[in-house]
């Protein structure tokens, strides 16, 4: 029997995350302030509006206030390069951002509901809660590229 070699050892290191101006020119970093902006607006609208269902609109609050805060910790550990103490900040970043995609997902559709019952009581919160709706959707949108992106950069 002949003597098998053994496979050549590989070592894969994850790409290098670029400093300054350059992480918000790089994908997946590029989604960090839109997703803040966006995220900002969903809850400063919903803050606007005559909360006619708190249960609702306060889900909402929550996911928006929560993510865009954990998502600013985020941004700035990036900034300031706190990532490169763990192994895992990839796997972490993706989990996060993936779950939080899941909850915007829910809280755009809870908003998009009260956006449709607030039709008919009063046109200055209808047209709030729309623009409340479309951020909303939009931050989804951002949160699972930034997820998928993260997880195969």
């Amino acid at each position: 029997m002949a003597a098998r070699d053994p496979p050549p050892a590989t070592s894969y290191a994850p790409p290098a995350v670029p400093s300054g101006v350059r992480l918000l020119l790089t994908i997946p970093f590029a989604f960090f302030l839109p997703e803040l902006v966006f995220g900002f607006w969903v809850w400063v609208l919903v803050a606007a509006t005559q909360v006619a269902t708190p249960l609702l609109q306060g889900w909402v609050m929550y996911v928006s206030l929560t993510s865009f805060l954990i998502s600013l910790m985020f941004f700035l550990s990036y900034l300031l390069g706190f990532y490169n103490r763990f192994e895992s900040w990839r796997v972490l970043d993706s989990l996060y951002h993936g779950t939080t995609a899941i909850l915007y997902m829910s809280a755009a559709v809870l908003q998009a509901h009260e956006t449709i019952m607030s039709e008919s009581k009063s046109v200055k919160n209808y047209y709030i809660n729309t623009a409340a709706s479309f951020f909303a959707f939009i931050t989804t949108l951002l949160y699972i590229l930034h997820a998928f992106s993260i997880y195969y950069h």
